[in-house]
């Protein structure tokens, strides 16, 4: 709501982004902000199908709660989002957890910059499935998501922004099949040929443009992150390459210059792929990753059991800012190539709704703007705000209802179906 009353402040934004200064994170305007507490007795809940915005310091861990049934899985996913000039090494990154009232164990995971040291938006995901395979977390009751730093003692002590989101998933009617695909298609395609239409990404999660099968292209500065969301059905395959355009100036070698990472409808963390940059044409490239399917949650790896929804799911690209640096500002040119395989097949008999309602499910209207029929629900916000902007149109109605429709666009991005 801080946004709609701070009309005239937020005009200038979308003209420093179009001037080359890199875009910070696009938070969910409805987020609500919420405090971590230093312990889980304090701790404020976290409500499935709602948006958060919060703080991580730069050291100690913070606490928040989630009061559950014994029948939805439940997952909390934390965008951390560090500030523009802080500097990073490859083993910071943030660490999710979550634990029964006795404080054992129910799921971690942790996520860190890696290669690609430049600060950028990263998110781990934390998890209560009320399975018979773990009978503690299968209960009733109340939930502590902590949240921490990872990171070595080179790390800087900062203070992190935050975004987090709970999502609900409701059992299934009836028990199926309790291991995960044995075969699926492991090669790779041929790459998707084409000059490729212009599709500028979104500045977060909540503002992620549709993208499907197809090539896309835009403009990226050093130190930017664009999103995207892909609709994917249950029984289809997503392939998708990010590839970086050649410079005619500078030199040098930027190591892991452009990251192309992969998020499920949770924003939980799939894998990501790197590249490289010394002024020639660059391309990362995700790792075959099988068939959406309910069953995969059984897997092994991780990055397979990530593939257990169908929904929207979100390829963010990053380049890093060192790449101004050896090449200057930019912009570069960048193309997504996006391949979808298999057959659309029948979901799970979901036994009610999740929340946000929806998620697990492809719309008809998504379907038409992942073919280009639109330029995707969070694009549409963005572009709203930038033609603001840059028409100059200050009068306070106009303002608010142009801001009031960027709202309502940007929360059916997240969870529409």
């Amino acid at each position: 709501m801080t946004l709609l009353l701070c009309t005239t402040a937020a005009l200038p934004l979308p003209l420093a982004q179009a001037a080359g200064t890199p875009a910070p994170y696009g938070f969910a305007p409805d987020a609500r902000p919420v405090t971590g507490a230093t312990g889980a007795a304090d701790a404020e809940p976290l409500t499935p199908g709602t948006e958060y915005k919060s703080s991580l310091p730069g050291t100690g861990e913070i606490h928040y709660r989630l009061d559950l049934d014994a029948t939805s899985d439940v997952y909390v996913s934390v965008t951390a989002v560090p500030a523009a000039d802080s500097t990073r090494y490859a083993g910071d990154g943030v660490k999710v957890s979550v634990r029964d009232a006795a404080g054992r164990s129910c799921s971690q995971d942790t996520e860190t910059f890696g290669v690609v040291r430049s600060p950028r938006p990263i998110a781990a995901w934390g998890a209560r499935e009320a399975s018979a395979k773990r009978p503690r977390c299968a209960s009733a009751g109340t939930y502590d998501v902590i949240v921490e730093r990872a990171g070595t003692a080179e790390s800087a002590p900062d203070s992190w922004d935050l975004e987090l989101f709970a999502t609900s998933e409701p059992p299934r009617r009836q028990t199926g099949e309790t291991s995960a695909p044995e075969a699926w298609d492991s090669a790779s395609p041929a790459l998707l040929a084409g000059d490729g239409e212009r599709r500028e990404g979104g500045s977060g999660f909540a503002s992620a443009v549709t993208v499907g099968q197809g090539v896309w292209t835009a403009d990226i500065e050093p130190g930017r992150t664009l999103f995207y969301q892909v609709p994917l059905d249950w029984g289809r395959q997503l392939y998708a390459t990010a590839e970086l355009g050649s410079s005619n100036s500078g030199d040098g070698y930027a190591v892991g210059a452009l990251d192309l990472s992969l998020y499920n409808p949770v924003r939980g963390f799939v894998d990501d792929a790197s590249a490289n940059y010394d002024g020639s044409r660059k391309a990362a490239e995700l790792e075959p990753l099988p068939p959406v399917a309910y069953e995969n949650r059984y897997a092994g790896p991780d990055r397979l059991r990530a593939m257990r929804f169908a929904g929207s799911y979100y390829l963010v690209v990053h380049l890093a800012a060192e790449v101004a640096e050896r090449y200057g500002e930019g912009p570069f040119e960048l193309t997504l190539r996006v391949r979808e395989e298999g057959t659309a097949q029948a979901g799970p008999d979901y036994a009610g709704e999740s929340e946000p309602r929806g998620v697990f499910r492809v719309s008809a209207g998504e379907r038409e703007a992942a073919a280009g029929g639109a330029a995707g629900t969070g694009g549409g916000g963005d572009a709203a705000m930038t033609l603001l902007a840059v028409s100059g149109i200050g009068a306070g109605t106009l303002v608010l209802v142009v801001l009031g429709v960027w709202m309502v666009v940007a929360r059916r991005g997240v969870g529409a179906g």
